[in-house]
């Protein structure tokens, strides 16, 4: 395999000026310059040090080549296995830094903000979308990332009208993205006497969470609205207008939190969910081609537009993009998304169909 040296030696000697910078203490000083060098760095290390490991494969390969003229009897077969041995070696580093190469979404080490709404289907919608919210959270602990409400509107009979949740970790957004669409499920539901199986649907999109310094927000472009949240009585319903509606107008981008109970905490988390959809809209807009990607992240919850179905009497899930079914169905709502996520994963990369944010 013909590796691009000639870029590989220019990452390379990007990597070593990254590093005589970060050692300078006047990047210290500089948190926005510090943290992009740091991010760098952090994507440029893998790849330079597995050429690297490449070239001195390359130079055992030559030092053993240049001693097998001389040698004969056992020394020469043990340098002939020697050089396979290293040939293998360096066709598995080859592969490797191929794929580290290969076009990247700029968005994959980003950590994520999932919208999960309740649509066809009623209380049944909302139940499952309690479920959704749920398997999500055990699939990010399995992977030692970490989750925050920053809004719920909690369903009449448990699960959520809608849920807005942060997912936190390296590479959550490369393993979520794919995520995004409407998930339906066919069971018998809770309030169903008859036995009759019913179909229901949730939506789920996957927003790439934005930095502050990344996404320009004018406090003029801002309405921002407080009010009194609501709740299921008692204690919980606050007495204060702490709950915030914040409206950008340029783009109509209206989002709202009421989960905390003081004014602040809510506009923050607020502004979090704000800079995630301003982002991927800026996104969109530099890019015409993500424009169908962000079409399948359905806005409607319609059940004749769906990603996936969950469906409990066959003990199934089928992921319709790419015909991919596993009968196991708990084990999923337990978080245990590694199969499904691994093959949406390898589809997109072979070129498939499978939709991203």
């Amino acid at each position: 395999m013909k590796l691009p040296e000639a870029r590989l030696k220019e990452m390379e000697a990007r990597f070593e000026e990254i590093e005589r910078r970060l050692a300078d203490p006047a990047t210290a000083a500089d948190t926005n310059e510090l943290k992009a060098l740091g991010k760098e760095h952090a994507e440029l290390r893998p790849v330079v040090e597995a050429w690297r490991t490449y070239r001195a494969t390359e130079g055992n390969i030559a030092s053993a080549g240049s001693m097998l003229s001389d040698a004969t009897g056992e020394e020469k077969a043990y340098l002939q296995r020697d050089i396979e041995e290293e040939r293998k070696i360096l066709e598995s580093w080859a592969e490797k830094i191929a794929e580290a190469l290969a076009p990247k979404d700029p968005n994959d080490d980003r950590d994520v903000i999932m919208e999960i709404r309740a649509g066809a289907g009623g209380d049944e919608a909302g139940l499952f979308a309690g479920q959704l919210q749920r398997m999500y959270e055990r699939y990010a602990e399995n992977q030692r990332w970490k989750t925050e409400i920053l809004n719920g509107n909690p369903s009449d009979l448990g699960g959520y009208k809608d849920v807005t949740m942060a997912v936190k970790g390296k590479g959550a957004y490369s393993r979520l993205k794919f995520e995004a669409g409407v998930h339906r499920v066919q069971r018998v539901p809770v309030t169903e006497s008859s036995g009759r199986i019913h179909t229901s649907a949730v939506a789920v999109n996957v927003l790439p969470e934005a930095d502050e310094v990344e996404v320009e927000i004018d406090p003029k472009d801002l309405r921002i609205d407080v009010y009194r949240s609501s709740g299921p009585g008692g204690q919980s319903v606050n007495t204060t207008d702490s709950a915030v509606r914040i409206k950008h107008l340029p783009t109509g981008v209206e989002v709202a939190c009421q989960d905390e109970k003081s004014q602040i905490q809510n506009r923050a988390k607020a502004m979090r969910i704000l800079r995630a959809r301003l982002l991927q809209l800026q996104q969109e807009e530099q890019q015409k081609a993500l424009a169908e990607e962000r079409r399948a992240q359905v806005r409607s919850a319609d059940r004749s537009e769906r990603v996936r179905t969950y469906n409990f009497h066959e003990n199934r899930v089928t992921d319709h993009r790419i015909g991919f079914t596993v009968h196991r169905l708990q084990e999923i709502l337990e978080g245990d998304l590694d199969d499904l996520i691994d093959a949406l994963t390898a589809n997109y990369r072979e070129g498939g169909q499978a939709e991203a944010s």
